[in-house]
């Protein structure tokens, strides 16, 4: 075994100069940093702020990769967010407490609940998303879905009171847009019609409309799709194009009886 040899071979296919893991693994400090310092009653806020400022200058020599861009600028924006985001939450947790009969308090909600920390961490970043400040957001997203199931890319567009029941295998792409007081439940899939790497400035995802249900492993697909406000997508649905408002769309399962004759 010429060990020389294999290292000068690894390294020549080392391609990416800005590859660093440790961003992912100081993204999940942050990530973990900014959730406590908004809900946990004993995490010191004060303290907490000095200690995420010092975890985001961490992340802007680790992320920043265009001198020209001023990522360092981002934090005293983003800080004065976060009061804003947390009001925003609260109205999330309290859309889950009185949507599910089985939520016994709203503690459990914030500690307890996938569908909660999912959306908590997607807000948390979509604003870093909306300043530019590159990877974090999706990092922190990623990190969230790898926790609990719940995929929400960072630049989703979701309005107030959101619900997500259960949570496992829910996909909300890139430029989708949720109303307020939208309820969905595990396995949804708010994705693309078309995948093509030309589609990347374009909009992929459908618009959900305000007060809509979308149940169990239903699909809705295309950036033209539009979910009219006070309509229920029952489980297992597949949409592809726009319905009205006050509409309820189920999937119809085929059902076939076996008969003495063909039940072999």
């Amino acid at each position: 075994m010429d060990k020389k040899l294999i290292i000068e071979k690894i390294k020549k296919h080392k391609k990416q100069p800005n590859l660093r893991y440790q961003l992912k693994e100081r993204t999940e400090i942050f990530s973990n940093l900014l959730f406590y310092t908004l809900f946990d009653i004993e995490t010191p806020v004060a303290a907490n702020l000095d200690k995420l400022e010092a975890e985001f200058d961490v992340l802007v020599n680790l992320a920043c990769w265009e001198a020209h861009k001023p990522c360092k600028k981002v934090w005293e924006t983003y800080v004065e967010k976060l009061p804003w985001i947390l009001e925003r939450l609260n109205l999330d947790a309290e859309a889950t407490v009185n949507c599910d009969p089985a939520s016994l308090s709203i503690e459990e909600v914030y500690m307890a609940y996938p569908g909660f920390y999912a959306i908590a961490i997607y807000r948390l970043a979509h604003e870093l998303y909306k300043e530019g400040f590159p990877l974090v957001p999706r990092l922190m997203t990623e990190y969230a879905h790898r926790q609990t199931g719940v995929d929400i890319n960072p630049g989703a567009i979701i309005g107030d009171s959101f619900h997500i029941d259960h949570g496992t295998g829910v996909v909300i792409g890139e430029t989708a847009i949720i109303k307020e007081h939208v309820k969905i439940y595990q396995g949804v899939t708010l994705g693309g019609l078309f995948v093509a790497k030309n589609l990347q400035q374009t909009k992929r995802h459908p618009t959900i409309e305000k007060n809509v249900t979308i149940y169990a492993n239903a699909t809705i697909l295309g950036g033209d799709t539009i979910i009219g406000e006070n309509s229920v997508i029952g489980g297992n649905a597949w949409l592809t194009s726009s319905i009205l408002p006050n509409s309820t769309v189920f999937h119809t399962p085929e059902i076939k009886i076996k008969t003495s004759k063909n039940a072999l």
